[in-house]
């Protein structure tokens, strides 16, 4: 095994050429029933990928005191990644083996203040248009009563992975 896919199974990515063999949805859904893990990413922010089908990825995440900002409320950063994450998920679940996407571009509005005491977010990502190329998506962060607190939209690129 190389020192890159040493380094990859040390961050608890799976192998890119088992990767390539499934469609983007068949792999998210995987990583939400365990037999992949959860990114990185999620595990610093507190936040985890809960539900995948086609075109649509649900997140749900915990935001708590260590994502703050110096004015005590949850930096706007945790809710944009929280967005990123399940808007490029939601768009992967449409993508054919072999093939992959990535983020061009992200547009967040944070419509109310996020506290640690707000409780458990709920990131509901679905397509908008799916390109062959280029696919955008909306999501919507909620909290479990339905109440909003930021709404975005993301452009991202389909791409064929380098196997």
């Amino acid at each position: 095994m190389s020192a890159d896919a040493d380094g990859a199974k040390d961050l608890g990515l799976a192998p890119m050429q088992e990767i390539a063999g499934l469609t983007g949805l068949e792999f998210l859904q995987g990583i939400v029933d365990g037999k992949y893990a959860q990114p990185g990413m999620g595990r610093t922010l507190n936040f985890r990928m809960v539900e995948v089908s086609n075109g649509i990825a649900i997140f749900e995440g915990h935001p708590g005191t260590a994502h703050l900002n110096p004015m005590g409320t949850v930096h706007g950063g945790y809710v944009s990644t929280l967005l990123d994450s399940a808007l490029g998920c939601a768009a992967q679940t449409l993508c054919d083996r072999g093939f992959a996407s990535t983020s061009v571009d992200l547009k967040v509005n944070m419509v109310r203040p996020i506290f640690p005491d707000t409780g458990r977010l709920i990131c509901r990502a679905e397509i908008v248009h799916p390109g062959r190329q280029l696919t955008t998506v909306e999501g919507r962060v909620t909290d479990e009563n339905g109440k909003l607190y930021a709404h975005g939209s993301q452009t991202c690129f389909v791409f064929k992975l380098p196997v």
